[in-house]
């Protein structure tokens, strides 16, 4: 058991909580303003605690052969749950992080320090200045889980954003970010059609309620320019502990309908979840 004492201090974007998993001995969830935001097992990196983690997990494994390294670029760091995950599945990978809140990373850097040798680099800066001057076809894999509070800044929802990222992805490489919204979806709607200007091949993760707009939670957007395996991406998360589908082709196009792209100067926010669909006590 966790007997570990809660850590509370006030980082750059709000009131941090380090709370300990009373079930794991060295376990745990870090929550900005109630939101949370990471979970974390120091002993048990590949344990992934967050249903839309587990997600992105999955397109990690599905993107190269079982334990080759990538070079990853993550916008967003919370405790470096996925980086973490990754040094320890493909070891020898080098993986970028980008978190603006430098007191969050002073916090997680004490509290839960990265593993020697893991490969990661962390950095404090902001996503959408780093990726405008990142160098170009650098990274296998871009994942964006930037959130202000509970919500996606509109900086990273733009047609000028998704251009950017894409400079990063070298030849085949993978975009993916974490978003949420809920029906009617016009958030999600305009980011499909938004990074549909600039890849070719679209894909959608969701856990099938939301896709049928019963609730509102996080949904995966996946962005290439080659095909992506998406029939094994669908296996995996229709295994899973928290079983989810994968949306392509027509019936993302149908998703999609009449909405448009979105340019900086239309952007905002992802819309802010109703009470009680992220945040904890």
């Amino acid at each position: 058991m966790n007997e570990s004492i809660p850590v509370i201090r006030t980082v750059d974007s709000g009131s941090a909580k380090l709370l300990p998993d009373v079930d794991r001995e060295r376990a745990w969830l870090l929550t900005v303003d109630g939101a949370p935001q990471s979970y974390v097992d120091l002993d048990e990196p590949t344990h992934l605690e967050f249903e839309y983690v587990r997600r992105l997990a999955h397109v990690v494994d599905s993107a190269a052969d079982e334990g080759r390294p990538l070079t990853v670029l993550h916008l967003g760091g919370g405790a470096f749950t996925l980086p973490r995950y990754i040094a320890a599945t493909r070891p020898g990978s080098p993986q970028t992080v980008v978190e603006s809140d430098a007191a969050l990373l002073e916090l997680v850097a004490e509290t839960l320090p990265l593993p020697p040798g893991a490969g990661i680099t962390v950095h404090s800066a902001d996503a959408r200045r780093w990726i405008a001057t990142a160098p170009a076809h650098s990274a296998d894999l871009l994942i964006a889980d930037v959130f202000g509070g509970s919500r996606v800044p509109a900086a990273l929802t733009s047609v000028e954003y998704a251009e950017a990222a894409e400079r990063v992805l070298r030849p085949g490489g993978v975009y993916a970010a974490n978003l949420a919204d809920g029906a009617p979806f016009a958030f999600l709607r305009s980011q499909l059609a938004t990074f549909a200007t600039v890849f070719e091949e679209l894909a959608l993760i969701a856990e099938p309620a939301v896709l049928r707009g019963r609730r509102f939670g996080n949904a995966v957007l996946l962005g290439s320019h080659t095909p992506m395996d998406t029939d094994a991406l669908a296996r995996r998360t229709a295994s899973d502990v928290f079983p989810a589908r994968v949306e392509h082709g027509k019936p993302l196009r149908r998703l999609i309908g009449d909405a448009v792209p979105v340019r900086d100067r239309g952007a905002v926010p992802s819309p802010r979840p109703p009470d009680g669909a992220f945040s904890i006590g």
